[in-house]
C-alpha cells in the first residue's frame, strides 16, 4: 500500500493505492480519513502520478478525460453506487433519489447516501455531484464547504 500528499486549492489531500490500483483520496481531516490503510508506504507509483496529473487539470477547472486505474474496496453495494456516481457528467449533478431509482423503484436515498459518504476515491468518484431533493448541498464527507467549492469548479455554482 502506497500513499502521497497533493496540496490542493481546497487543502491538503492524501493519495492512497495499492498493486491494483487508486484505493483512496482523501481531504485531510475529513470524515473516514485514510480509513482502511495499513502500514502504507510514502512512494510515488504510476498510478499515485496519474492521480496528480488528473486532480492537477481538475483544479485548473479542466475536465480530465481518463482515470487512474482504481481497486473499488466495499460491499457489493457501495461499488454499486460508486459506479453510479461515476456516470454523473462533469458540471451535472443528480439527487440521491434519482440514483436510489437507478438501483430499484423501492431504494431508500438514506441507503445510497451512506453508500456515497463511505466514498473513499474523493473528486474522481464525484460523490459531490450528488444533492439533496431539494437542491441543497447535503452531505459531503469533506464537508459542505468544500462540495460547493468542487461543483464551482465545474461550473455547477458560479
Amino acid at each position: 500500500m502506497y500513499i502521497q500528499y497533493y496540496d490542493s486549492p481546497l487543502g491538503k489531500m492524501l493519495l492512497a493505492a495499492d498493486e491494483i490500483g487508486l484505493i483512496g483520496v482523501w481531504f485531510e481531516n475529513q470524515k473516514y480519513y485514510a480509513n482502511g490503510l495499513k502500514e502504507p508506504i510514502e512512494e510515488e507509483t504510476a498510478v499515485l502520478k496519474e492521480t496528480k496529473e488528473w486532480l492537477n487539470l481538475y483544479f485548473k477547472g479542466k475536465e480530465p478525460k481518463a482515470l487512474p486505474n482504481m481497486h473499488l474496496i466495499g460491499t457489493q453495494f457501495q461499488k454499486k453506487v460508486w459506479q453510479l456516481l461515476l456516470k454523473i457528467p462533469y458540471g451535472k449533478t443528480m439527487t440521491y433519489k434519482d440514483i436510489a431509482r437507478m438501483i430499484s423503484p423501492s431504494m431508500s436515498a438514506q441507503a445510497v447516501g451512506s453508500a456515497v459518504g463511505h466514498n473513499k476515491i474523493s473528486i474522481l468518484i464525484p460523490c459531490h455531484r450528488v444533492i439533496g431533493s431539494n437542491s441543497s448541498l447535503t452531505g459531503y464527507a469533506g464537508g459542505i464547504e468544500k462540495k460547493e467549492k468542487l461543483l464551482d469548479i465545474e461550473g455547477k455554482y458560479e
